[in-house]
């Protein structure tokens, strides 16, 4: 099975990077997406607005956290990682007692949206070893 998926939307925090024990940098962050549309009955503006917690390996994560902020438009592509134990969304409680989840997504490309004078740019894609590792993860 080959899952991706494709988001667009805005940092809601600085990136965060830490260095695993074998040295690979990983940079974690959070983006917001909003969809926005008209309520047919009534003929409100309504808004939606989703999370993901998105993880960025090696080189990419480097690049992540010299050059993202809050607030910066991303686009990302990658795949989901569930919950191991229910299968969707990581659960947590918020502060005041209710349950929230949190979309996880692992990053294997992303582009900074904007343009130079904002200091967007696309990052350097994963590495044809990278690339072929994650080929050889799709079972057709």
């Amino acid at each position: 099975m080959y899952q991706k998926v494709v988001i667009a939307g805005n940092l809601g925090r600085d990136p965060e990077m830490r260095y695993m024990p074998d040295g690979t940098a990983v940079t974690n962050f959070s983006v917001a997406t909003n969809r926005r549309w008209t309520d047919r009955a009534s003929g409100e503006p309504r808004k939606e607005t989703t999370w993901f917690r998105v993880s960025v390996w090696g080189r990419q994560a480097e690049a992540a956290n010299q050059y993202l902020s809050k607030g910066r438009q991303v686009l990302v592509e990658g795949r989901l990682e569930t919950d191991p134990q229910t299968g969707g969304p990581k659960l947590f409680t918020r502060q005041d007692g209710s349950v929230g989840s949190a979309y996880e997504l692992r990053a294997f490309n992303f582009v900074f949206l904007g343009g130079r004078e904002d200091g967007g740019f696309e990052a350097d894609g994963p590495s044809e070893s990278a690339a072929a590792q994650e080929e050889d993860e799709i079972p057709f």
